[in-house]
């Protein structure tokens, strides 16, 4: 039931992804472009997007457990930190000059362009070496922790 739910929810997501533009590049690059061929379309997507989370955090936060696990995981640092600066920018220009974001790439993925499995493939390498850089800082700190005192 749970893999038949995910798969529900995936459909979900890819079909609000396709029917939005999102999966578009260019209706994303054309919302960053107010000087040229402005489409401000996407910040409609964007608030309905934010309003339907919003009910669905207030409505789901008054259970007292997920329908699938024991308990909510939920991010435990509420603090602005350098490396969440860092990646919310890196996102942003990543956004900008691609015109995708890992959730609109992924519906499109389907279309086998060139440039969305260009695009999928950076990610996942950006993301192993990220991995391997936070990995290799967490060994550190754990070695410099271990040799004090």
């Amino acid at each position: 039931m749970r893999n038949f739910l995910t798969f529900l929810i995936g459909v979900l997501f890819g079909t609000g992804i396709a029917l939005s533009g999102m999966a578009n590049p260019a209706k994303v690059l054309n919302f960053f472009d107010v000087a040229g061929t402005w489409d401000p379309s996407l910040a409609f997507v964007m608030g309905g997007a934010v309003c339907v989370t919003f009910l669905g955090y207030q409505i789901v936060l008054k259970r007292s457990a997920p329908v699938f696990e024991p308990r909510f995981e939920m991010p435990k640092q509420h603090a602005l930190d350098p490396r969440l600066i860092l990646g919310a920018g890196l996102f942003g220009v990543g956004w900008g000059i691609a015109g995708f974001c890992p959730g609109g790439a992924l519906p499109a993925l389907g279309t086998f362009n060139t440039s969305v499995v260009l695009f999928i493939a950076a990610l996942i390498v950006g993301m192993l070496v990220t991995r391997l850089v936070s990995g290799r800082r967490l060994l550190r700190v754990h070695l410099a922790q271990r040799s004090k005192p």
